[in-house]
C-alpha cells in the first residue's frame, strides 16, 4: 500500500518555508520566493495570498523590472501586532514594546528598593501594562510577552531560585498569563541577554559566543553551534559561581570564592562604600573627572571580569566573549584591564579567533533578548498553523 503525505502537514511545512523566505529577504516578489525555496508558483501564490489575509504579508505594489511585466513585491507586516520584553534585574526594571522586526517603540525602567515578590510582582505587572496601554489598533494586539529573571527558571516558567532576589519557587509565567491573556515566555536573564546580542548586537553571526552579564551578580548566556544550550536540566550558564578564589567569600548559593563576588556590580559598590559612593552613576562621573582611587577600583574588577572570562575561554574555546549589563558602562575605565588579564591567562591558541567585546546593546541585551523571545514564540506558531 502506499504511503502518502498529510496534505496539512505538508502545508504547514511550506507555509513555515514562504514566510521565513519573506522574514528573511523582503521585499520580493512571488517568483523571488519561487526560486528561493523550490515551490512552484501557483503553490507560493496560495500561500502568499494565505499570509496576506491573516495579516502576516503585505503586498507593496511593483518593484523594478527585470524585461517583463514589473512583479509585485511582499513585505512582512512589522506592526501586525506587538511583543512586550522585560528585563527585571536585582534593582530595576526594564521593559520595552517592539514590533515584530524588534524596532522598540516605548521603553520603561524603574528603580527597585526592595527584593520581596509582593513588592517587584505589583511593579512588573504595572510596567507591562502600561507598555501594553501603548500598543495602537492592529490585527493581533499584544502577541506576547518576554522575562529575563536573575535566576534558576524550570520549563512551567517558575522561578525556582533568585539567590539576588532571595525568591524560591514563585510561578512568574502563571501570574503574567492570568492577569494578561497572552503566552509568556520566562528565561534566565543572562540568556536572554545572548539573545538579544545574537539578534540585533555584537553576536550577529557569530557561532559560537559566551553572553557575561555583569550586573548586581553575574551570569552568563552560551550559544554553541548558533544555538542556546541550556544543558541537561535548562540550567546552565550559572558561571557566576564559578570559584575563583577555593578560600574566598562564602555566598548566598552555599559556594566560595564565586566569581560574582569579585567582579560585578555588587562588588565594585561594596569597594566603593570605603570610598564614599553609593551607586554606579556616581562611581562613573568619578572616573569621568578623573578620581585615582576610583579609577584603581575599576581596574580591580577588570582584572576580575577577565579572571573568570580567561576561564570561560579556556573551557568553551567561544569565537566571542560579550559583556553586558551595566558593567558595560564602565568599558572606558575596566575594559583595559579585563582584556589585559584575558591575554595573560587564556591558553594562546584559544586566544588566536577570540574577540572579548562589550555589548553593542549596552544594559538593554537582556530586554531586547527577552522581547525576541516573545516574537520568535508568535512566528512558530503561525508557521506551525499553515494560517
Amino acid at each position: 500500500m502506499k504511503q502518502t503525505g498529510d496534505l496539512a502537514l505538508v502545508k504547514k511545512m511550506n507555509t513555515a518555508i514562504v514566510l521565513d523566505a519573506v522574514l528573511r529577504y523582503a521585499p520580493l516578489s512571488r517568483a523571488q520566493i519561487s526560486e528561493r525555496t523550490g515551490l512552484n508558483k501557483a503553490t507560493v501564490s496560495s500561500l502568499v495570498q494565505d499570509l496576506i489575509e491573516h495579516h502576516l504579508v503585505i503586498d507593496i505594489g511593483p518593484g523594478e523590472s527585470s524585461g517583463g511585466r514589473k512583479p509585485n513585491l511582499l513585505q512582512f507586516r512589522a506592526r501586525t501586532g506587538f511583543a512586550i520584553g522585560i528585563d527585571l534585574g536585582v534593582n530595576y526594571i526594564r521593559g520595552i514594546l517592539t514590533d515584530l522586526e524588534g524596532v522598540v517603540l516605548a521603553e520603561r525602567r524603574l528603580t527597585l528598593t526592595a527584593h520581596d515578590a509582593a513588592y517587584v510582582l505589583p511593579r512588573l505587572l504595572d510596567c507591562i501594562a502600561s507598555l501594553q496601554a501603548e500598543i495602537p489598533p492592529c490585527p493581533y494586539g499584544t502577541v506576547g510577552v518576554g522575562i529575563g529573571v536573575p535566576g534558576l527558571v524550570n520549563e512551567e516558567g517558575a522561578i525556582l531560585y533568585a539567590p539576588n532576589l532571595d525568591w524560591t519557587d514563585v510561578p512568574l509565567r502563571a501570574i503574567v498569563e492570568e492577569r494578561f491573556g497572552v503566552p509568556v515566555t520566562i528565561d534566565n536573564e543572562a540568556n536572554a541577554g545572548a539573545q538579544g546580542e545574537q539578534r540585533y548586537g555584537a553576536g550577529r553571526g557569530v557561532a559560537n559566543q559566551i553572553y557575561v552579564s555583569a550586573g548586581i551578580g553575574i551570569g552568563t548566556g552560551m550559544i554553541l553551534n548558533k544555538e542556546l544550550y541550556k544543558g541537561a536540566g535548562g540550567f546552565s550558564g550559572e558561571l557566576g559561581h564559578l570559584s575563583i578564589q577555593a578560600d574566598g567569600k562564602p555566598c548566598r548559593c552555599g559556594n566560595r570564592g564565586c566569581w560574582e563576588l569579585y567582579a560585578s556590580e555588587n562588588a565594585l559598590l561594596e569597594q566603593a562604600a570605603a570610598l564614599g559612593y553609593r551607586d554606579l552613576d556616581g562611581l562613573l562621573e568619578a572616573a569621568g573627572r578623573g578620581e585615582a582611587e576610583v579609577l584603581r577600583l575599576f581596574e580591580r574588577i577588570g582584572e576580575a571580569l577577565g579572571v573568570g572570562i580567561a576561564n570561560i575561554v579556556n573551557v568553551f574555546n567561544p569565537d566571542v566573549v560579550i559583556v553586558g549589563n551595566e558593567l558595560r558602562r564602565a568599558e572606558a575605565w575596566l575594559g583595559e584591564a579585563m582584556q589585559r588579564t584575558v591575554a595573560e591567562r587564556a591558553l594562546a591558541h584559544h586566544r588566536r579567533r577570540l574577540r572579548v567585546l562589550f555589548a553593542e546593546q549596552g544594559e538593554k541585551s537582556a530586554v531586547r533578548g527577552a522581547a525576541y523571545y516573545a516574537i520568535s514564540a508568535f512566528l512558530s506558531k503561525m508557521k506551525g498553523s499553515g494560517v
